[in-house]
């Protein structure tokens, strides 16, 4: 039998990035589940603030020179990777200047957001699906941790639901206290309508007065929950209950691991 292949994305992950809780989880649970035979990917983005020289970043030629199309405009995606300190596990970078070169992550220098956010994000989602299909690499499983990731369920069951490679994933979103959707405007649904998209396909991402809420759409689209945080903002703690689908309650730090995978394996034994 074939080992279950795990593709995890996030928005952070130790010793790359220290910004809250999801950096320590990601930082265990890749490797974790590597040593109980499952194969692994790990993506996340490459901000500025990782120091390439220290953490040996380098690019990988074979992966790099595709462009993604945000808002109407070209990017390039330059991928790199680096192999994790005391593990047997590399680790992807999804870089673009524009993006990602900057000594800050999701705010300025004055503590306000960047107002490019919005397309930083959609930016880092379909990169890392397009990547996914570029490796060749068929994932059982598609966790993803943090506000950043969570276009993602959307987009593998709409925009790349006929792609091969995504026929049989199941896509498993992390809820945490972690968002920036306050920051976001009206115009964010535009901009995260990829290819044939419209922005009415994304309703699960609207609070219904044309707010943004990245953790309900996120929820609505995944297949199952896990729950990060110990407390969850009340309406997002209401969505998730309400979601009727398989969730994963908040797990405590000294046995979250063998429940991680426990709840992969069910997943996937479906």
């Amino acid at each position: 039998m074939s080992k279950k292949r795990i593709l995890f994305v996030t928005q952070e992950m130790n010793p790359y990035t220290d910004l809250s809780e999801i950096s320590k989880i990601v930082r265990k649970l890749p490797q974790f589940t590597q040593e109980k035979g499952m194969e692994i990917r790990v993506l996340m983005p490459r901000f500025g603030t990782i120091n390439e020289r220290r953490h040996r970043l380098h690019e990988v030629v074979r992966l790099s020179g595709m462009n993604i199309i945000v808002d109407d405009d070209d990017y390039p995606l330059i991928i790199k990777v680096a192999s994790l300190p005391g593990a047997r596990i590399q680790v992807y970078f999804l870089d673009n200047e524009e993006f990602f070169k900057r000594k800050f992550v999701f705010d300025d220098a004055k503590g306000e957001a960047f107002k490019d956010n919005e397309e930083r994000m959609v930016f880092f989602c379909k990169g890392v699906l397009e990547t996914v299909k570029k490796f060749g690499w068929p994932p059982d499983i598609i966790h993803c941790h943090g506000w950043m990731t969570s276009l993602i369920p959307l987009y593998v069951k709409t925009v790349y639901k006929d792609e091969p490679i995504f026929a049989n994933s199941k896509v498993i979103y992390s809820v945490y206290n972690n968002s920036y959707e306050d920051t976001f405007g009206k115009t964010f649904f535009e901009k995260a309508s990829i290819n044939d998209l419209e922005p009415d396909d994304m309703k699960a991402y609207q609070n219904g007065r044309g707010k943004v809420k990245l953790q309900k759409g996120a929820v609505d689209f995944a297949d199952a929950l896990i729950i990060g945080s110990e407390k969850l903002d009340k309406t997002v703690a209401k969505e998730v209950k309400e979601a009727n689908k398989p969730i994963l309650e908040y797990v405590g730090e000294e046995s979250y691991l063998p429940a991680y995978v426990d709840f992969y394996q069910e997943l996937t034994e479906e």
